[in-house]
């Protein structure tokens, strides 16, 4: 087999690929509006009570208008997917793994098509939209190898007159709670990995863009996918989503979001309800509030570029996004003349001509937030630049930053999910160090230094899931760096690494005497 290598990203400098994005967004026009029904064994299903989908950057702009599933729709669904699944488990892996390569392929010929309804829908700018596609087709056929090197097991030893194995099974009907944040990479990792292994799905994909969802459906359908083995049911949170986390049958739940909503799963999941035959098992990303930390012996320049461009990226919407900067005292403030000089250049408006650094913010609710954290801020800080919102059209909130904040500050504690950034001082490296691992969370961190020592006692140190060294925190590719986080961030659940596709399987071992 071809080594792994990672989809590559498009250079929008090229003329050709310039206006072949352009045409993807005129070809994503002439499909806005439609009405988008659920998919529960394969068949499509109507319902009267439809979700507006709409375009953050335009809000009069309506992406599509999706049918919302009631409990009765998911209890359906759950019972096909249980069914579906004796079956499905006993499919050969590498059929399955087939589906997953014809799926990269199809995407990778829309490639530019899947970015544009993120553009749309998730108000991406176009760099950010392109690597979320890309890394969809990443997951895609970095889970379909995977599988292909478990699907025989893993070499344990016998003795003489005893033949030992030891396998892989799949474990049954699985959740799947998708962000929006990346509604194509997140969903179709979390969706394809349980697939891949032998299990069968029931997709909840976020609110706020699951006209993306329905379009890779349609994507898995293409590609060989039997019905049953992924059944679509959008949904209020309210209505279906502690009925399936609870449910009998569900035999693990795959989340990707909010602190507060994940643990909230891990207490629900953990209950025995009657009936249950297994222990849920719970695969979470939670967010972060991550931090670059700056040396006195750093590149400057490159320290201010990492915390603009990872506090900003996207507008900040990534768990990964740096949300808190720790600076040495004695360069402190060179530094945040360099970070305030960035900041002020960036542009802000509607990404689809692609003439912004940053777009908006995803809804009224992220909006407001921000907005109450800036407030917040204020009084905790210096507001150095931004701490504005142009609301008019969409949901814009310019890049912000706070200087002589504390560590400890409600700001430089709390995730806040927009483009917010606090800077803090501390004495020495070890203080830098302790300030940066004093929160609740542990996704991504970075540390810019020419200091070996340094970076040494970071590694040893700094407690995150994925820690960066002379570079911003944010951009794991997956192969490469595999994701997931510590503490409140989550399981440690490493999406694209070496241990993924193992949580959605359990381990059987079997010793045949000679």
């Amino acid at each position: 087999m071809i080594p792994y290598k990672h989809e590559p990203f498009t250079d929008f400098t090229v003329e050709e690929n310039k206006q072949a994005m352009l045409e993807a967004i005129h070809k994503v026009n002439g499909y806005l509006g439609q009405d988008y029904p659920l998919i529960i064994g394969g068949e499509r299903v109507m319902t009267e009570n439809k979700l507006r989908s709409f375009n953050p950057s335009k809000r009069e702009e309506t992406i599509g208008h999706v049918s919302q599933a009631t409990q009765e729709h998911a209890e359906r669904a759950m019972a096909v997917a249980k069914e579906t699944f004796e079956t499905w488990r006993s499919t050969n892996p590498a059929m399955r793994a087939d589906i997953l390569f014809r799926a990269a392929a199809i995407i990778r010929r829309r490639k530019h098509e899947f970015s544009a309804l993120l553009i749309k829908e998730a108000g991406k700018p176009w760099n950010e939209a392109d690597a979320d596609t890309a890394e969809c087709i990443d997951f895609l056929e970095f889970y379909a190898r995977e599988m292909l090197r478990l699907k025989d097991g893993v070499k344990v030893e016998s003795r003489p007159g005893e033949y030992n194995r030891y396998d892989y099974i799949p474990l049954g009907v699985g959740v799947v709670i998708s962000p929006w944040n990346f509604p194509l990479a997140i969903m179709a990792g979390t969706t394809v990995a349980p697939l891949v292994t032998g299990n069968t799905v029931l997709l909840k994909p976020s609110s706020n863009t699951s006209v993306v969802a329905y379009k890779f459906m349609e994507v898995l359908e293409e590609a060989g996918m039997p019905k049953g083995v992924v059944n679509y049911i959008p949904g209020s949170s309210r209505d279906i989503g502690d009925f399936i986390v609870d449910h009998v049958d569900t035999r693990f739940i795959s989340f990707t979001g909010s602190r507060d909503v994940g643990v909230h799963i891990y207490e629900r999941a953990a209950k025995v309800h009657e009936g249950q035959l297994n222990l849920k098992r719970v695969i979470a990303e939670m967010g972060g509030k991550d931090t670059i930390v700056v040396d006195a012996e750093a590149d400057l320049e490159l320290a201010a570029e990492s915390i603009v461009k990872s506090a900003f990226g996207f507008s900040g919407q990534k768990c990964s996004a740096c949300s808190r900067a720790i600076v040495l005292e004695e360069v402190y403030d060179e530094v945040v003349a360099k970070v305030k000089e960035k900041a002020e250049k960036l542009t802000v408006g509607n990404p689809e001509t692609n003439e912004h650094f940053m777009g908006p913010v995803i809804d009224d609710k992220s909006l407001n937030k921000i907005k109450e954290y800036i407030e917040i801020g204020k009084q905790e800080g210096k507001l150095l630049v931004g701490g504005t919102t142009d609301e008019a059209v969409g949901n814009f909130v310019h890049p912000t930053v706070f200087v002589d904040v504390k560590h400890d500050d409600r700001i430089m504690q709390e995730e806040i999910f927009g483009p917010v950034v606090g800077i803090a001082k501390a004495k020495d490296f070890t203080e830098a160090i302790k300030f940066a691992n004093d929160t609740d969370y542990g996704l991504t961190g970075a540390v810019i230094t020419n200091n070996r020592e340094h970076l040494e006692q970071a590694r040893r140190d700094f407690h995150v899931g994925n820690l960066y060294f002379n570079r911003g925190c944010t951009g794991a590719i997956v192969g490469y760096q595999p994701f997931g986080g510590f503490k409140m961030s989550g399981t440690d659940s490493k999406a694209g690494g070496p241990d993924y596709l193992v949580l959605h399987m359990q381990g059987k071992t079997t010793s045949e005497m000679l």
